[in-house]
């Protein structure tokens, strides 16, 4: 006998009707069998012995669970009848397979075993008994139990209604129950920092040195940190206020620390001749990089050399927001100086046409040339901007005693020396050459069949090929493999390879009232078998207005050894900006997106997985050029079809994606891959003359940037435009923007290392966290990578990781080719 409970809110109007006015517990299906055994009066026990996980069916009694039709229609159970002293105990599961007719008491008469099941959504009709048993609640779909953790990214976010009226605060911090709470945090941090100052500069202080430093770093990043994401992410305004008076504050207080001569002398004695308590190595590279730190303001310098630090410093602030702003502005051109065949391709504003992009993806080739050519045409504005700063960070870099910004900016990276960049960009570039000519071969032809004629292939054709092909491979578009993608999906594939790697399972956890700064925020508690809670991610994935339209990592809380020996677990946020899940269904990726996730996850569990003595060094505070390491291997693991197969299910039928799909898919992303590596080369490389010797330098940024890309990239330098002025990547990684391509060279070669053969291998994940995730920034980043994947890193081994895999996509490329064919 099936008994039915008063369903909940359904998505469908129809469905939430039907169920809403029908009470609980009324019969509706009665399922018999008959006992064809040769003892009939022989006692009979049922139990459910499989595909009930959640428990929400009973046999005999009420389980009192609530089934959704919207998030699953169909349920298969696996009931064991076995008599007591029978010898056959195996299963006998029953099938009865819904038909749009209800079921009547005639039909209930023919059966004499009764078996009750409780809680269904829909009245069903029994059909004959066989080896399964099966209902189906009427409806488009058919979906069976997704895990706790898809079901909750899945659903769709609401507002709690807080009956308690107590809140805990942002993040469980008590003053952040209202904006003035940062007020009393910095304030007390303050106070705070005055003891610590205080200790440090004393003769009779009780620890070791780089232990009152880094308790001070802590004691503001905490502020800082959870403050300008604060500044950056809540909704309400006056949240956002109080956050960036607090920022400023801070910023105030590490400003006067930089020109604090006793306790930076207090400093620079332990790194000279040693601390008076025994220290580690890891103390001494911790010392130094805060020694380094406090040199970058020139603290060591004499009062003038200082002072001229400090107003360079402010100039090239000023000069780079600047820059980056211009780097956006769309062009304002007159229409009448414009040919008319362009003028229908770009928004009017009265008497001027507007350009705010390259139009790469058009699949009109002169709108693709004419959004190139004017939106990167030279701007003097921009052109003073950027060479100022270039001049400003060069004079930096002299007065603190370097050469170069450049070599002021890899001091205690994973390369070191700009000498290396050099050579690691020149020994890639020429092994590059003949394979990147290849794919522009490729992209001559696509263009020449296009437009019926030879035509030169151009930079702003080589974005708008590569997406012609990728849908030939994909044969559709990104947004139809969407569907295989839902968030849910994608959290519960990441908790799976986390567990076979680490152990680790992500659980989902409410959050207390006043927690969260927006009511679509999801909280994961990561938590390891054996070890326990390691800390929590703060999941802000949706959009909302107001919110910075960037994919992100955000460290709230460092994780670092306490005085009484605990370990302060991390905190991070992972931002994206999603679209909102709707009624219908479920928040659905895109595989670029699905990249991403991956990519900033991997980011979130690297500050997770560090367990370092210090928070200084934690997780992702570590070099430019390693922090990224983490979230590119990641990525490999996102573009793996094994990897991929694991989660990549329907969120409707939970049908996992057919193969043919997901080989399309993975060879996809292998497109024109030594022509985009090209281009990275090349970035860096005018990144890297930017900042070095001037002599280098032409007459303005635009000649440096023809020489540089005759040298560095397969096609030609367009005349009279000048990308670097668009290039605002140029004031946040300045001299690093290098980092993706050593990032990647290192990546891949952990990958092909440790995770070709088995993505989900328990082995080599605990050697990746033990010898490499563990240490964050604890160890210098060259050592820490050389130890652990046994060779040295140098142009040679960093350009060969690069080139194999290159010529791996080549490959599988050709052999799906092949079967294109």
């Amino acid at each position: 006998m099936i008994n039915s409970m008063s369903a909940g809110s359904s998505c469908c109007p129809t469905a939430f009707m039907r169920t809403k006015i029908r009470p609980s517990n009324v019969k509706v299906l009665q399922l018999v069998a008959e006992d064809r055994d040769i003892q009939p009066l022989q006692q009979i026990s049922y139990r459910i012995t499989s595909d009930n996980p959640e428990g929400y069916f009973a046999i005999n009694s009420t389980s009192a669970r609530k089934l959704d039709r919207e998030n699953q229609t169909e349920h298969i159970l696996e009931v064991n009848s076995p008599d007591l002293k029978s010898i056959d105990s195996a299963p006998k599961v029953y099938n009865y397979q819904h038909k749009p007719l209800y079921a009547s008491p005639q039909n209930w008469d023919q059966m004499k075993r009764t078996l009750k099941i409780k809680q269904v959504t829909t009245i069903i009709e029994m059909l004959h008994p066989i080896y399964k048993f099966r209902y189906t609640i009427p409806f488009k779909r058919m979906v069976t139990t997704w895990s706790p953790l898809t079901t909750a990214f899945n659903s769709r976010p609401e507002r709690r209604i807080n009956f308690t009226k107590t809140e805990v605060g942002l993040f469980g911090i008590p003053e952040l129950t209202s904006p003035e709470g940062f007020y009393v945090l910095k304030e007390k941090a303050i106070f705070k920092t005055d003891d610590l100052i205080d200790e440090a500069t004393s003769p009779n202080r009780t620890r070791k040195m780089v232990m009152i430093f880094d308790e001070l770093s802590d004691t503001l990043c905490k502020v800082a940190d959870l403050s300008e994401f604060i500044r950056l992410a809540h909704p309400a305004a006056n949240y956002c206020s109080a956050a960036e008076d607090a920022c400023i504050t801070i910023s105030g207080v590490v400003e006067k620390l930089n020109t604090h001569k006793k306790l930076f002398n207090s400093l620079k004695t332990v790194v000279d001749i040693g601390d008076k308590f025994e220290i580690t190595d890891v103390d001494k590279h911790v010392a130094r990089l805060f020694l380094f730190d406090f040199e970058q303001s020139g603290i060591h310098l004499d009062e003038e050399e200082r002072q001229r630090v400090v107003y360079l410093n402010d100039c090239i602030l000023q000069l780079g927001q600047r820059f980056m702003a211009g780097a956006v502005n769309p062009r304002r051109i007159s229409r009448h100086i414009l040919p008319p065949a362009i003028l229908p391709f770009f928004p009017s504003d009265g008497e001027n046409i507007l350009v705010s992009g390259l139009y790469a993806d058009s699949a009109n080739s002169m709108a693709r040339e004419s959004a190139y050519r004017l939106f990167l045409y030279p701007d003097s504005a921009q052109e003073r901007l950027l060479s100022e700063m270039l001049k400003c960070r060069h004079e930096l870099a002299r007065v603190c005693g370097f050469p170069t910004y450049a070599h002021r900016a890899l001091k205690a990276s994973t390369v070191e020396t700009p000498e290396m960049v050099d050579l690691f960009l020149n020994a890639l570039n020429i092994q590059l050459r003949p394979r990147a000519a290849k794919d522009f071969s490729i992209m001559q032809k696509m263009k020449s069949s296009e437009c019926g004629r030879d035509v030169p292939l151009a930079s702003w054709d080589t974005p708008y090929y590569t997406s012609c092909l990728k849908r030939k491979y994909l044969q559709a578009s990104a947004t139809e493999f969407s569907p295989y993608f839902s968030i849910g999906a994608c959290m519960e594939g990441l908790n799976l390879l986390m567990n076979r790697l680490f152990g680790i399972n992500l659980k989902n956890i409410e959050m207390e009232p006043g927690e969260s700064w927006c009511h679509d925020i999801y909280k994961l508690a990561v938590v390891h078998e054996t070890e326990g809670l390691l800390g929590y991610i703060y999941c802000d994935f949706f959009e909302r207005q107001g919110k910075p339209n960037q994919d992100c990592h955000f460290t709230i809380q460092g994780g670092k050894v306490l005085a009484d020996g605990r370990f302060q677990n991390p905190i991070v946020v992972v931002m994206l900006n999603l679209t909102q899940p709707r009624w219908s269904g479920p928040t659905l990726l895109t595989p670029s997106m699905v990249d991403n996730l991956f990519h900033e996850m991997g980011h979130a569990m690297h500050s997770m997985l560090a367990r370092t003595e210090y928070q200084h060094v934690t997780g992702t505070r570590c070099s430019t050029d390693f922090a990224e390491v983490p979230s590119v291997l990641m990525e490999y693991f996102a573009n793996d079809p094994r990897v991929i197969r694991s989660f990549a299910k329907h969120f409707q039928t939970q049908e996992p994606m057919p193969e043919g799909m997901l080989e399309r898919l993975c060879t996809s992303k292998q497109l024109f891959v030594s022509s985009e590596t090209q281009l990275q080369v090349f970035y860096s490389a005018l990144d890297q003359v930017y900042h070095g010797d001037h002599k280098m330098h032409g007459e303005n940024t635009t000649d440096t940037l023809r020489s540089v890309q005759e040298k560095y990239y397969g096609l030609s330098y367009v005349e009279n435009t000048a990308w670097q002025l668009r290039f605002s990547h140029l004031v946040g990684y300045g001299a690093k923007y290098y980092s993706y391509l050593i990032s990647r060279a290192i990546a891949s070669w952990i990958w092909q290392t440790y995770f070709e053969q088995d993505p989900f291998s328990r082995t080599q994940g605990e050697k990746y966290r033990r010898g490499c995730l563990a240490y964050g920034g604890g160890i210098p980043s060259r050592l820490l990578v050389s130890n652990f994947l046994g060779r040295e890193i140098n142009p040679t081994n960093l350009t060969s990781s690069l080139i194999n895999e290159i010529d791996s996509c080549t490959e599988r490329l050709e052999h799906m080719d092949s079967r294109f064919r």
